[in-house]
């Protein structure tokens, strides 16, 4: 009898079909975490303002990008999602199936940046996310990667 699988349906990033709940609310789940992590960005920036002798108040809108990056890229590394993702009890994966490295975080990071700027590559991200069949967004479908609902085993 032939195998029916292919090696990316063993390894690979869970089958949007036959294990459906991986991507069960995803889209929902990331706009909440996104939400959360903002809160988080925000709040952290604003603690960062008295550091720089209250300089930050100018530039608090770059001040906030940067920290958002880093504090992605920092998240993302160490665990494959941010702390809002993680409250949502979802992470990202490679198309491999594997966690984030920081070479993912960064070039994700980077790509999510770079769509918050150009408002309609942000939409294009959205509609992806809520039409794709593993809820992918725009920096996900040029990697390869994906949200994904936390597996129980880990």
């Amino acid at each position: 009898m032939p195998n029916t699988h292919s090696e990316t349906d063993i390894w690979g990033l869970p089958d949007p079909v036959s294990q459906a709940a991986f991507y069960d609310s995803v889209p929902t789940k990331r706009l909440v975490a996104f939400i959360f992590d903002m809160i988080a960005i925000v709040i952290l920036s604003a603690l960062i303002v008295p550091l720089t002798a209250f300089t930050g108040i100018f530039f608090f809108p770059f001040l906030v990008t940067v920290m958002s990056f880093a504090y992605r890229v920092v998240t993302l590394t160490n665990g494959s999602a941010t702390l809002g993702m993680r409250l949502m009890g979802i992470e990202f994966r490679t198309a491999q199936g594997e966690r984030f490295d920081l070479r993912y975080a960064l070039i994700h990071t980077t790509l999510f940046t770079i769509w918050g700027i150009f408002f309609f590559a942000q939409v294009v991200s959205i509609v992806l996310m809520l039409t794709t069949a593993r809820k992918q967004g725009l920096s996900d479908m040029l990697l390869g990667t994906a949200a994904i609902n936390k597996p129980s085993f880990y």
